[in-house]
């Protein structure tokens, strides 16, 4: 099983119902889909710089932005089927289908040290990924990626977050940062026909 994540920047990307649509098709039964929350979470960034509220109620409004963006994956590709936690997504799974994750479970009552912006759904899709004993962690962004870059130098230039490397460390599975336009390179490794690290 595989836990994919879009990135938020995607969410008014053209390329963007063409991922969706090539996990629907080619996901199923072993894809869980994780979406960022884009410019859904840069306006709680602005509403925090201006009202300067705790980190906690801007890390819940961030994850429902992630949520936000689900809803929109939903909205354009119903193939996806809506799962809010670990037992929904296997069962989604075990359905055949690609689970579309709602991350309402990482709503927080008090600070933590996931709860700032240091963390990102790259690493929630991380710790995802972790709970699912997932085979293999995609992260897609839009920016440019150096395929020679470390996981900890892409968080120093903001391609990750800065905590993602050291989560990410001792994980059983690995992790493949892809470009936005790689759709053709993602499909032939779905039916098997190419690996990420070829």
């Amino acid at each position: 099983m595989w836990v994919v994540k879009i990135g938020g920047s995607l969410n008014g990307d053209p390329l963007l119902p063409q991922w969706l649509s090539l996990l629907a098709q080619l996901g199923g039964g072993r894809v869980t889909l994780v979406c960022g929350g884009g410019g859904f979470a840069d306006e709680v960034r602005r509403a925090q710089t201006h009202w300067h509220f705790d980190d906690v109620a801007a890390h819940n409004m961030a994850v429902l932005a992630m949520v936000q963006s689900a809803y929109m994956a939903h909205a354009l590709q119903p193939m996806l089927q809506p799962a809010r936690d670990k037992a929904e997504i296997l069962q989604v799974l075990r359905g055949g289908h690609t689970a579309l994750w709602l991350p309402y479970e990482w709503l927080r009552d008090r600070p933590g040290p996931d709860t700032g912006w240091d963390t990102s759904s790259d690493s929630i899709a991380l710790d995802l990924a972790r709970q699912l004993n997932a085979e293999r962690l995609v992260v897609v962004k839009s920016c440019a990626i150096d395929p020679t870059a470390s996981l900890a130098a892409l968080g120093e230039t903001g391609v990750l977050d800065r905590r993602f490397a050291a989560i990410a460390a001792g994980a059983n599975f690995p992790i493949d940062v892809v470009h936005r336009a790689e759709l053709a390179r993602m499909r032939s490794l779905l039916i098997g026909e190419v690996r990420l690290d070829s």
